[in-house]
């Protein structure tokens, strides 16, 4: 007859869940029963909470660099010209323009100027990198243009120019002011070269969300830009934003060849590369040393079915006698284990699916206590500590839990199927 026992059938989740509830002066373990509960939840938690501020920082970081950066960089090694002068840029970049913007999966070229000046304001100065484009490409810009964290009118762009909220803080200024920009490499005279210095109107002041962009970045007009920087006839490079960013190498020879004879690229991925690398590597780590963190609150289910196999001895073999196969008993006590994984797990799930989902009022609420400063946007580059829930983290994090949980279970409870109910009536 016990031959033709189902498996996990109903008695045995009934003897599992009287061992699991029984007091301490009955036998049972509910003490280390629920330092297991607790381990394996906390394990769970801060897995689930570290992959969800893990793919949140990695998710910002990457959006901040598509949203107000170029995907593609396209340049030109140069030429010299009849002056022996090496000349670079485009000199034809409305047409390089065109037939980038031909090529399929391009959405944006924009040619643009850039160099690095001095800015001065209300008393303050600072270095910032100054772009210049037309207005329709800085409005097309999705963390800078329009529709983006600003305030002032992009539609005036033509008539001033546009600053970085750290720009702004730094300098003390705000839309309507004026700021001075002085670059070394100006005027060209009989007597040498002297420093360029014009005041501008500040038109629109943005927040890109990057906190070395807001600080440094600074948009002029084209043409005034071509005149400041002495590039008249002629663009730096083109700007090019494309549909796939994630695929963005494989446009590359493609772009090459559109821009012409001596026309290199720049990918987002050459530019922060070495970060992304380094992020994947730091994320591989922390997912082990997590595991491990696992692995230790499973290792007090051992503890616990080992206690409450050798306080129901006597039980095991009264069981066995009725006519319980070794089986039965085996499931019944892996039942023990796995349940406390089980429901560990799955409280662990929500409190770390709680944390991602609130860590803003949290982030804030730690913040407070510690008297601010918690988080540097000058060190991690972003301004607030982001989380991002992701089903594969999830799913991963609730099966290391659970296939830890249940393969430690097996060594105590095979132990107490294989234990002879003689030797365990023998005393009784």
């Amino acid at each position: 007859m016990a031959s033709r026992t189902r498996p996990f059938a109903a008695f045995e989740w009934m003897i599992a869940w009287r061992y699991l509830r029984a007091r301490r002066a009955e036998g049972g373990v509910s003490v280390m029963t629920w330092i297991s509960l607790i381990g394996i939840t906390l394990a769970v938690f801060a897995l689930i909470a570290t992959l969800a501020v893990r793919a949140g920082f990695r998710a910002e970081f990457v959006d901040t660099i598509l949203g107000a950066n170029a995907h593609v960089s396209v340049y030109s090694a140069g030429r010299v010209a009849e002056t022996g002068q090496l000349l670079r840029g485009f000199e034809d970049y409305d047409a390089v323009a065109v037939r980038l913007r031909q090529v399929p999966g391009v959405v944006r070229a924009a040619p643009v100027v850039k160099g690095q000046v001095m800015a001065a304001g209300r008393g303050a100065s600072t270095g910032v990198e100054v772009f210049g484009m037309r207005s329709e490409d800085l409005a097309s810009i999705p963390r800078v243009g329009v529709g983006a964290d600003a305030y002032g009118d992009i539609g005036r762009f033509g008539e001033g120019i546009a600053i970085g909220s750290g720009v702004a803080q730094e300098l003390g200024v705000t839309v309507g002011d004026r700021i001075r920009l002085i670059s070394p490499d100006g005027v060209k005279t009989a007597f040498g070269t002297s420093p360029r210095v014009s005041a501008y109107e500040v038109v629109y002041v943005f927040t890109a969300g990057r906190y070395d962009i807001d600080r440094t970045r600074v948009y002029m007009p084209l043409a005034e830009a071509q005149s400041y920087f002495n590039r008249e006839g002629r663009a730096d490079e083109i700007e090019v934003m494309v549909a796939a960013p994630e695929r963005v190498d494989d446009l590359g020879p493609v772009l090459m060849a559109a821009a012409g004879a001596g026309a290199m690229v720049w990918t987002w991925r050459d530019s922060a590369g070495a970060f992304l690398r380094a992020l994947d590597i730091e994320d591989n780590v922390m997912f082990v040393i997590l595991s491990i963190l696992v692995l230790i609150a499973s290792m007090n289910i051992i503890s616990g079915l080992i206690m409450l196999v050798k306080n129901k001895g006597r039980d095991i073999g009264i069981l066995r006698t009725m006519g319980l196969t070794e089986g039965s008993i085996l499931r019944v006590f892996f039942l023990c284990g796995a349940s406390t994984g089980l429901i560990g797990t799955a409280i662990g799930v929500v409190l770390g699916c709680l944390f991602a989902i609130y860590i803003d009022p949290i982030f804030s609420a730690v913040n407070y206590v510690a008297g601010g400063g918690v988080w540097d946007p000058s060190i991690r580059g972003i301004y607030a500590l982001p989380a991002k829930l992701q089903v594969q983290d999830v799913v991963s994090a609730v099966a290391l839990s659970l296939g830890l949980s249940f393969v430690v279970t097996l060594v105590p409870a095979r132990r107490a199927a294989r234990m002879n109910p003689v030797e365990a009536l023998r005393y009784e």
